[in-house]
């Protein structure tokens, strides 16, 4: 990568009670802050807002399923219309913490399960689209390359995700965090696949194929076992090859 200059998006989930959140923020060029249906609530949202002031980041919500019993992660039986208030309500939570610390809001993702549904579920991924319609604010929304939300969202602004701590099926669909192949903890392996990404397009799923992924951010979950120590070697090898954070 000698002579070559790249800027890379780097975002994860935060405002999820992790105890290192404080670190890896300031690794980061975007966030994505829990409001309250997975994980938090008023007060975790501006602490977690405050901290990604101070470093200049951009922030987006990560609304979910409403069960923080299951923290996002499980498909939930529930009504279209039941939803669409849940996640109007957390995304009301963060637009108003937003705007209580002068905070621009420069993004929306969904979180967990109802992030990979909406990427094959159709009437999942027209409750997200008419939310989305439905607010004040015209915001780029996150979400994985080739979904159906991806396609169905063609009046919304997109920018395609891919996952650096995350492996993929040949389908393009995420690994289940059920199966102990779902997680790359190690920074070497993750670097890897970065790498990958942005100079190729293309990862090895875990059946050993090549599948394209064109994305314009990259994610690291917080929670992900060894995440700052992951970020932090992103880091110094991102000095190294000429590659720094996307402003």
């Amino acid at each position: 990568m000698a002579g070559l200059n790249y800027s890379i998006d780097l975002n994860a989930d935060v405002g999820e009670g992790v105890a290192t959140e404080a670190e890896i923020i300031p690794l980061l060029s975007s966030c994505n802050v829990a409001c309250g249906g997975h994980y938090g609530d008023r007060d975790s949202v501006l602490k977690t807002l405050a901290i990604a002031r101070k470093t200049g980041i951009k922030v987006g919500a990560h609304p979910a399923y409403p069960d923080k019993a299951n923290f996002g992660r499980n498909v939930m039986n529930i009504e279209v219309e039941r939803l669409k208030d849940e996640l109007l309500s957390q995304l009301e939570l963060f637009f108003s913490c937003c705007s209580e610390l002068d905070i621009q809001a420069h993004h929306i993702k969904p979180h967990g399960a109802l992030y990979n549904q909406a990427a094959k579920d159709l009437q999942t991924a027209k409750v997200i689209v008419e939310v989305m319609q439905s607010i004040d604010q015209k915001l780029p929304l996150y979400t994985l390359p080739g979904g159906v939300l991806d396609s169905l969202a063609s009046d919304l602004e997109i920018i395609p995700e891919a996952f650096i701590d995350r492996r993929y099926n040949s389908d393009y669909t995420l690994v289940s965090r059920s199966l102990a192949t779902a997680l790359i903890t190690d920074p070497t392996e993750a670097w890897q696949q970065l790498q990958m990404l942005v100079k190729q397009g293309h990862i090895r799923s875990v059946q050993g194929t090549m599948i394209p992924i064109k994305a314009k951010t990259f994610c690291v979950h917080s929670d992900t076992p060894g995440a700052l120590d992951l970020l932090t070697h992103i880091h110094q090898q991102m000095a190294a090859n000429n590659m720094q954070l996307a402003i």
